[in-house]
C-alpha cells in the first residue's frame, strides 16, 4: 500500500515537474515581445512621475492619450513634448494647457539640512524615491534620482525643500 502511494507521488511529481519545465521554456520562447503605443507614446513622456497631468504618473497618462485623452497635459514636457506626441499619434498639435502648468526647465529637490526636522512627511509622496532618510534624523536627496517633480515640497512642515535647476549631464 505504501510502496504504490509512494509510486503515485512520484509519478504525480515527476509529471508536474516536466509540465511546469515545458511552460517555463514556452513562455521564454513565445513571450510577447510587442512594444505597444502606450510604450511609444510613455517613451516620449518626461517621466517625472509628477501627476500634473491629472493622472497618478506617465503611465496612465500614456494610457490616456493612447485612449483619444489630450495630449497637451504635460508641463515638464512642454510644447516639444506635445509636437512630438502629435507627430507619432498623426493628430494636430496643441498649446500648453495651462490649467495643468506652465513648463519650466528641469529641476532637482534640495533639502536645507540644518533646517530639516525629519518628519519624513516628504519621503513617502516622492514617486522616484529619490528622498533618503530616517524618523528624526536629517534628509538628502539622491540628485541623480529626483525628477524635480516638486511633490515634496508642499508637505513639508518647515520649508526646507526648494527645487533648483537640474545641473547638465
Amino acid at each position: 500500500m505504501i510502496t504504490i502511494l509512494l509510486n503515485s507521488i512520484i509519478v504525480l511529481g515527476g509529471i508536474g515537474l516536466f509540465l511546469g519545465a515545458l511552460l517555463g521554456w514556452l513562455n521564454r520562447k513565445y513571450v510577447s515581445q510587442e512594444y505597444t503605443i502606450v510604450d511609444e507614446i510613455e517613451a516620449l513622456l518626461p517621466l517625472t512621475q509628477c501627476a500634473q497631468c491629472g493622472y497618478a504618473g506617465c503611465r496612465p497618462y500614456a494610457e490616456a492619450i493612447a485612449s483619444g485623452g489630450a495630449l497637451n497635459q504635460c508641463p515638464p514636457g512642454g510644447e516639444q513634448t506635445i509636437a512630438n506626441l502629435a507627430k507619432l499619434l498623426g493628430r494636430p498639435t496643441q498649446e500648453l494647457n495651462k490649467a495643468y502648468g506652465s513648463a519650466k526647465p528641469t529641476g532637482v529637490a534640495l533639502i536645507d539640512e540644518q533646517q530639516c526636522i525629519g518628519c519624513t512627511l516628504c519621503i513617502p509622496v516622492c514617486p522616484v524615491d529619490a528622498i533618503v532618510g530616517a524618523h528624526q534624523l536629517m534628509h538628502t536627496v539622491l540628485e541623480e534620482h529626483c525628477t524635480g517633480c516638486e511633490l515634496c515640497v508642499e508637505p513639508c512642515p518647515v520649508d526646507c525643500i526648494t527645487l533648483i535647476q537640474a545641473r547638465a549631464t
